[in-house]
């Protein structure tokens, strides 16, 4: 008996893409078919499934099953629409908590999310595709019905909708990799899917390096330029480049396989610490979609755990190992290594380029030789050559060039030969397309670059020191994504449609470009984590920088013990006084003293004498020392900090008061306020001076607090009614002023607290 296959497609079977609409003079039909094509194209790899069971499938354990990102690129055009004002009204509130936010798994060896196990009831997919067929119409209503303003900027509301349309066409792409990771009996071809060639003009015999001249790049997207973008293309960076020599081609699966040959897997000083660690952990003998005959580990979760695309041959040609085998030479390899592609297993496309996760390519880069490394983002960028100024506008883009020629936009469904799309005039190939490339620099914006409120936290989290960056697009890469423009990243263990090149220095003295974030980043649970750079700096000279995300610039012990002295100390703390102000201020108006909410609970006092009021309290901040403070506060864990007077120092502990009830409180570590986090009769809005984007925030407020509820938002910088009501105002009415006088630091300060209601 054969399993459901549920129906999956609103729109047109696709996987052509649309070029993006020119956002300085779009019309509302371009942007119609933009979003339809969008969302046509990524139902239609949602067509590919064999059956409805294969979407409650985990095709990697630290991701969710496939269902989850059906439903997910939905909800977030909802959730965007929403704060743009854009939308009045959530269409299904369940879904749009249960669908709004996904994993981000810290390290290769976390364990898995409690919605990957199969006691998670997911919804059945044909009420997930009700409810994308919903959220289709109210799209297709609003770009009907609403005016539109060009150009189009981030200002602009319609911002939103292309917020919510290049973030489906990111998981476009992601989500593919996911599928491609499924057992391949669990997935077919769609009939429109078509496979490029395996070679091309007689195959790629070498892969030379090419002389890079000294040269200095301007990097950063104009915030006038008529495309959309994401957060952290904008800003700008003078960047100087010393001189520097690159491999001509992306490394193919045929020169990768010299490595895996020479054991390369197998060899502890070819790898970092924790590339060895994750290579162990796995078991990794060769490239995730390389197939062997030896029943290798797939990384997939829950019930999938134990499948395996490399299933064993009773005879195996050669030598047992793994490479090419001392009788048949490449046909041995051809026998012992397959390739899985998006749906099949072939033969193996020995110039197409091997795609690999950081740790792999640093290994090889290792094992070539300790001058080779990988290329920085400014590297990247002079390997491009010369590209039209950006004043041309939209057509100096490289997605909207017809005469442009790579493998980007869906030119293919698979990888091409290295060899087979023209260079960029600098002499190197599939700058662009193709694959992804593995670059050395951390993830970190430019100078001037600013979030944006729709979507606070797309990119600030990722300035962490524990993400690498990646380059270039890959061919399935539509839209920004496509764009030279476009900078990604992920954490050195993912695996994507990503490869590399190899790079080094003319002038090995010289100090790289190349950019590390020498930010201490404290993780929750875990602590104080270091760089996950590989690169040797033995070897390399570079010059590392803060990270531009100024909220992990509290993840320090200074800041720990200010706070800590601040809310503990001696003195009568600024916390108690606000606490005691807004809860007279919420009996006076009968407000119910049931669950109770605190935005920028620092190190937990506030939370705790909330708690001596309010039958449930949670206390959210996006600083993880603090949160992992006020978790052991509350736990009668030993927390201790000083305070000066006088010139002494003086020992503190910090403790909870007798009477509380510090077990009505649960911390959260946030960098947003996500719709599952429910509603409150009482939110106290304390860290408007410390977030980033205080508007982000702002416009969540109202969706946090029940129809009779209270909202209090405390300012020392100046946000009073004035400057809140603008933001605010239209979801929320003004209900009172107060001001708090208190000392920080010794100097007198003046909290301004303003009362807010629902309308």
């Amino acid at each position: 008996m054969s399993e459901q296959k549920s129906r999956v497609l609103s729109g047109r079977l696709t996987f052509t893409s649309m070029k993006p609409c020119n956002l300085a003079k779009c019309t509302k039909r371009e942007i119609k078919a933009y979003f339809e094509n969008t969302y046509d194209l990524y139902e239609s790899l949602f067509t590919a499934l064999k059956d409805d069971s294969a979407i409650y499938k985990c095709p990697d354990r630290l991701r969710l099953p496939l269902i989850f990102y059906y439903g997910h690129t939905a909800c977030v055009y909802m959730s965007k629409l929403l704060l743009a004002g854009l939308a009045e009204e959530r269409i299904n509130p369940e879904f749009e908590a249960m669908f709004e936010t996904g994993v981000d798994e810290m390290s290769w060896d976390d364990t898995e999310n409690y919605r990957m196990g199969g006691s998670y009831k997911w919804p059945a997919v044909s009420e997930v595709f009700n409810y994308r067929c919903q959220v289709k119409e109210l799209i297709l209503k609003i770009i009907d019905t609403t005016p539109l303003e060009l150009p189009v900027t981030m200002e602009n509301p319609w911002w939103a909708l292309f917020m919510g349309m290049e973030h489906e066409r990111i998981h476009l792409e992601t989500s593919s990799v996911l599928m491609r990771q499924l057992p391949v009996e669990l997935v077919e071809k769609p009939a429109e899917w078509k496979y490029a060639p395996v070679n091309h003009d007689g195959g790629m015999t070498k892969n030379p390096m090419i002389n890079v001249s000294a040269t200095n790049r301007k990097l950063g997207k104009p915030k006038d330029f008529p495309s959309y973008g994401w957060d952290n293309e904008y800003g700008e960076l003078d960047s100087h480049i010393p001189a520097f020599q690159a491999r001509k081609y992306l490394i193919t699966n045929k020169e990768f396989l010299d490595f895996v040959d020479n054991g390369g897997y197998f060899d502890r000083h070819f790898w970092t610490s924790e590339g060895w660690k994750w290579a162990q952990y796995r078991q990794a003998k060769h490239p995730t979609f390389w197939v062997c005959h030896g029943g290798c580990k797939t990384g997939c979760g829950a019930a999938l755990t134990n499948c395996t695309h490399c299933t064993p041959l009773k005879h195996i040609i050669g030598n047992t190992g793994f490479g090419i085998g001392q009788e048949g030479g490449q046909e041995d390899a051809n026998r012992k290594y397959r390739y899985r592609a998006m749906f099949d297993i072939f033969d193996m496309p020995w110039d197409w380029p091997v795609e690999v996760n950081y740790h792999e390519a640093k290994a090889f880069c290792t094992w070539k030789g300790p001058e080779y490394r990988l290329p920085s983002e400014a590297e990247h960028h002079a390997m491009r050559g010369e590209q039209n100024p950006v004043s041309f506008g939209a057509p100096c883009d490289t997605i909207n060039d017809n005469k442009f020629q790579a493998n980007l936009n869906f030119q293919y469904g698979s990888s091409t030969p290295v060899n087979m799309y023209p260079p960029s005039n600098r002499g190197f190939h599939d700058l662009f397309g193709n694959v992804w490339e593995w670059t050395e620099d951390n993830f970190n914006g430019f100078p001037g670059q600013k979030t944006n409120y729709l979507y606070d936290d797309f990119s600030t989290p990722t300035f962490d020191g524990k993400h690498q960056m990646m380059m270039g697009g890959s061919w399935i890469s539509t839209g920004d994504e496509a764009s030279p423009f476009a900078r990604f990243s992920f954490r050195p263990h993912f695996f994507q449609h990503l490869g590399f090149r190899l790079v080094r220095n003319m002038d090995q003295d010289a100090t790289t470009n190349i950019r590390l974030i020498n930010t201490e980043v404290f993780v929750l649970g875990v602590g104080l984590e270091g760089n996950t750079s590989a690169l040797d700096r033995s070897v390399f000279k570079v010059n590392c920088e803060p990270s531009t995300n100024l909220q992990y610039h509290y993840e320090t012990e200074g800041w720990l013990n200010q706070t800590l002295a601040k809310e503990y100390g001696p003195s009568d703390p600024y916390i108690t006084q606000l606490v005691d102000i807004s809860i007279d201020e919420a009996t006076e108006r009968g407000i119910s003293l049931g669950k109770a909410a605190l935005l920028g609970a620092g190190t937990g006092r506030g939370a705790f004498e909330l708690a001596k009021h309010f039958e449930e309290v949670v206390g959210i901040d996006y600083c993880a020392r603090f949160i992992d403070a006020a978790m052991k506060i509350q736990k009668k864990i030993s927390v201790p900090f000083l305070t000066e007077n006088d010139g002494k120092r003086s020992k503190h502990e910090a403790r909870v008061d007798e009477g509380i009830q510090a077990d009505r409180v649960v911390f959260k570590q946030l960098t947003w306020i996500p719709v599952e986090i429910g509603l409150f009769d009482f939110v106290l809005f304390d860290f408007i001076d410390r977030v980033m984007n205080p508007k982000a925030w702002l416009v969540r407020l109202w969706e946090m607090v029940t129809q009779t509820g209270l909202i209090v938002v405390a300012s020392s910088d100046g946000w009073d009614q004035e400057k809140l009501a603008p933001i605010i105002g239209k979801k929320l009415d003004y209900v009172g002023t107060q001001s708090l006088k208190y000392s920080d630091n010794d100097e007198d300060q003046v909290a301004v607290i303003t009362m807010w209601q629902r309308k």
